[in-house]
This record gives C-alpha cells, structure tokens and sequence, in this order.
C-alpha cells in the first residue's frame, strides 16, 4: 500500500512535539463532516436520521478550512454523509491540501468515477471508499445492489489515475471470521490498504440487532487475525490498534483524539456521539468533562471499540512505549492465551438521550435565519423601490 512514508514521519514529528510541550489532551485527526445527507440508507448508519431541512445544509468550504485550522490536527478526514454529494468538495479539498493536511476522504464511490476530475493526485489525499465485505454481504450491508460493482470499479479507475485508495469496512454481529478473511485477500489482489473497526451501535441506525459487544469483537478478531497467519494484509492501523481488537491491550479510549465537526457545530464528546455542541475547538476541548464518557464510565460507551477513539490511545501507547510497539509489530498480533482484563460497567452512568433536543434546537436557527435574510431580502427590495420611486 502506497502510504508515503513521510506522512509516518510527520505525524510521528506532531505527536512528539505534543509530548514535549506537555499537552495532556491534542487532536490527532479532524473529522469534518460538511454534510449529512447521502445517496445511500444503511442500515446500520446513525448518521442520516434527520430532517430534510438539517440534511440540506452545509459547511462552505471556508468553515471547513477554518476548523482545520482551528482544530491543528495533521490530518482530516471527511466523512458524511456522503461527501461526494457537496458542490463544492473538490475546492474543499484542494483547500485542505494547500494548507499540507493529510486528506482522508471517505465515500461510497457511486460517484466517484464521475467525480474525479476535480481532484489531483497528491501525497496528501487518498480515497477511502466503504466496503463491508464482499459483493453480497456489501450490498446487504448497504441496502442496495451492485454498489460493490460500482465501488470497484471506481477504485480501479482511481488508481490508474494516480490517486492513493483504501478501503474501509464496518464490522458487524455475525459476519464470520472467514468470509472476513476472504475479504481481506480480496483487498491484497486490489492492491489497497484496508481499515476495520466494529460497528458503533447508534442508538438511532435501523438495524439494533447486530453490532458486537466487547466479548465478541475480541474473539472475532482474533479469530480473523488467525486465519491472516503468513498473508500480507495491508492494514491502515497501528499494531497496538489491531492488538486492542484481539483482546490483548486494555485500553481508555481518547475521544478528543479525533474531534468532530459538523454542520450543528463542535461535536461533544466524540464523532460516534452527538451530546451537544460548541461554536468553538478551544471550547470544545475546555467545557467537555471528558472523564463522564468512555467505556466504563457512560453506558453508550459499553460496548465501543471504534477506531475513532482507540487509534489515538494507541497512537500515545506507541508512543510512549516504543519498544512494546516494535515487539508487537514484529510478533503479530496475539491470538492465543488471556485476554487483557476488561473494564468494569458496574458504575457506568445511564445514558441520556437528547438527540431530539438537539435536531429542534438546530431547526429553530435554521428558521430563525431564514426568516432574517427573507426579511432582509424584503427591506432590500422596498429600499429599492423607494429609491426608485
């Protein structure tokens, strides 16, 4: 997979000199949302239950630069919603590129062949295209046939353009280990690199019934890591990340590692929940009490073992323990023996659940400032005719 190994280095750089300067808690990646609307439903998406007049709005492109600049991390990556969808994507991103941030964009690809031409090959973008397995689990996963055509064909028309592709799936509740397996040599004949985490249960995704708890999702994986003995998967992950999934690290997650911006503003306290928002980063990062959330702490939390959170806590493990990361690197990940003790629920706080809270408080400014520039566009016109009059 041909990740330019000077964004390691200039990551590696960003991390070191936040340790140096004594920085309890720093971004490592913005996730910019420009949108929420998409041209797919999945099933298990908590991302695209809202309102018509929420799902019609977006972040311009100089918000979107503003934030990057405001958040610091070193990278971005632009989920959605679909992001291919927004008008003004290829400014977005060439914006985003200008200012040297690694650009992960994340899409569907059932428009990104047509889409193409508003991007340039550089060491600072790369596509991610969604892909939960292969054509039929995919196309079940998304709810609709031949998207997995469709997204292979684009990331073979995007590669023989120049552009760095990989993929990312979502892993759910009874998806066997082998067929994952099957999967992932499938993405080494592609020639893409390949990210995985399981699936967060969004209290509003469709479908409930299948996303992993904690148990699960450390004997699948190892089950998966089993079956990938002597293969050359090429995964986007740390070895400490891929050792968390197998059960072998215990760890907290790090939800201000990779902090949320959206159309509603800075997102609390992470990018799988949306417990209400902020105007700025700096007070995102000074208001949020942070230690009420994660998993032992928050009953949404329970269960999650998402990348969002864990890469960030395994990026600061790698850190400041080199010489385990290299011992875990060379070895492989672990998949025999105890598992790291898990973290005790038994005084997690219940969850609260103000998800309709936000979504009207948000429509009441959306129809506050229509009615501002309608009124506005009114008074503009009765000067007008005054004047002319």
């Amino acid at each position: 997979m041909a990740i330019p190994f000077f964004k390691e280095l200039k990551i590696s750089g960003y991390l070191i000199k936040q340790k140096l300067m004594g920085r309890k808690r720093y971004p490592l990646v913005l996730m910019l949302e420009p949108l929420f609307r998409c041209n797919l439903g999945c099933a298990g998406c908590g991302k695209i239950d809202y309102p018509d007049a929420i799902l019609n709005r977006r972040m311009s492109a100089q918000e979107c630069w503003d934030a990057a600049e405001e958040c610091g991390a070193p990278m971005v990556a632009i989920p959605g919603g679909e992001p291919l969808i927004h008008k003004e994507i290829g400014e977005i991103v060439r914006g985003l590129v200008a200012r040297k941030k690694f650009v992960s964009l994340c899409t569907n690809a059932l428009l990104l062949e047509k889409k193409l031409d508003l991007f340039e090959p550089s060491p600072y973008l790369f596509f991610s295209v969604h892909l939960d397995g292969l054509r039929e689990h995919h196309d079940k996963s998304v709810c609709q046939e031949g998207v997995f055509d469709r997204a292979v064909s684009a990331i073979k028309a995007a590669k023989a353009r120049g552009f760095t592709v990989n993929v990312n799936a979502t892993i759910f509740d009874n998806y066997p280990a082998e067929e994952i397996a099957k999967f992932l040599d499938f993405t080494t004949e592609l020639g893409v690199g390949v990210s995985m985490s399981p699936g967060y249960a969004y209290e509003r995704a469709p479908d409930q019934e299948h996303f992993l708890n904690r148990t699960k999702t450390k004997k699948l994986f190892r089950d998966v890591f089993a079956l990938g003995k002597g293969k050359k998967w090429s995964f986007m992950h740390s070895s400490l990340f891929l050792d968390f999934l197998a059960g072998n690290q215990e760890y907290h997650c790090t939800p201000w590692g990779m902090p949320a911006r959206n159309i509603f503003g800075w997102q609390k306290p992470c990018y799988l929940l949306g417990e209400g928002y902020t105007k700025t980063f700096k007070e995102l990062m000074e208001t949020t009490d942070w230690d009420s959330y994660g998993t032992g702490k928050y009953e949404k939390c329970a269960n999650c073992m998402a990348h969002c959170g864990y890469e960030p806590t395994a990026a600061t493990a790698a850190l400041n323990n080199p010489l385990k990361t290299m011992w875990v690197a060379l070895r492989g990940v672990r998949t025999r023996g105890p598992m790291a003790p898990e973290i005790d629920l038994g005084t997690q706080r219940p969850a609260q659940y103000i998800f309709a809270e936000q979504v009207q408080k948000k429509l009441s400014e959306i129809r506050k400032d229509e009615a501002a520039a309608a009124a506005a566009k009114q008074a503009a016109k009765e000067q007008k005719a005054s004047t002319a009059a």
